[in-house]
C-alpha cells in the first residue's frame, strides 16, 4: 500500500478485504512464469499478494512484456521511480493490451496495479494477455481461444428450418385467465 495513506477502515476495508479474496496465487504464480517466460527477466515467480504486486508496481516489467510479444509496442519505458512515471508506463501497458486484443472489461485501471487496489483484475488482464499471446508466436497461458466457426447454410436448408415450428415453443392451451383478481375485492 502507498506510505503516504491511512489505512483504510469501515467500509472501505471490508470492501478492500472481500476483492483481496478474489485473489488466486496460483493463476499470479502462472502470470509471473508466463512472463519470466516470454522476457527471459530473471523475476521471482512466488504468486504471493505482496511479491506479486512488488514485481510489477513500477510497470517496468509490463512495458517490458508488451515488447516481447511484439517489438516497438512500448516506444519509451520509464526507469524512474517517481510516481506518475511509474502510472505511465501502467498506462502504456494497457494501451499495449487493448492492442493485443485483450477486451476491456478484461483490464485494469492504473491504479489498480499502482495503489494495489485491486490486484486481481491485474491477474485477469494478464491471464487474458496470456492467451493472446498464441497469435503472436509467443508461448501463452490458459485455455487456448476459440476459434471462428462461421457455417454456410444453403437456400434449401434455410426454408426447411421455417416449417419447424410446432410445439418446441410450447403451448398455451388450456390456459385461461381464471384466479386473476386485479381490481376485484377480496371476498371473505
Amino acid at each position: 500500500m502507498s506510505t503516504n495513506r491511512a489505512p483504510k477502515s469501515g467500509f472501505a476495508a471490508e470492501a478492500q478485504r472481500k476483492i483481496n479474496s478474489k485473489y488466486s496465487e496460483e493463476l499470479a504464480a502462472e502470470c509471473l512464469e508466463w512472463i519470466k517466460e516470454v522476457t527471459g527477466e530473471p523475476i521471482n515467480t512466488s504468486g504471493e499478494m505482496d511479491n506479486f504486486y512488488e514485481v510489477l508496481k513500477d510497470g517496468v516489467l509490463l512495458c517490458n512484456l508488451s515488447n516481447a510479444i511484439e517489438t516497438g509496442t512500448v516506444k519509451k519505458i520509464n526507469t524512474s521511480k517517481m510516481a506518475f512515471k511509474c502510472m505511465e508506463n501502467i498506462s502504456a501497458f494497457l494501451e499495449a493490451a487493448k492492442k493485443f486484443g485483450v477486451p476491456p472489461q478484461e483490464t485494469f485501471q492504473t491504479v489498480d496495479l499502482w495503489e494495489r487496489q485491486n490486484l486481481n483484475s491485474v491477474v485477469i488482464c494478464l491471464q487474458s494477455l496470456g492467451r493472446k499471446a498464441g497469435k503472436y508466436g509467443k508461448p501463452s497461458i490458459g485455455p487456448k481461444e476459440a476459434d471462428k466457426n462461421e457455417r454456410q447454410f444453403s437456400d434449401e436448408q434455410l426454408r426447411a428450418g421455417q416449417t419447424v415450428i410446432s410445439l418446441q415453443y410450447g403451448s398455451n392451451k388450456g390456459a385461461t385467465q381464471s384466479g386473476i383478481n386485479f381490481g376485484n375485492t377480496r371476498h371473505m
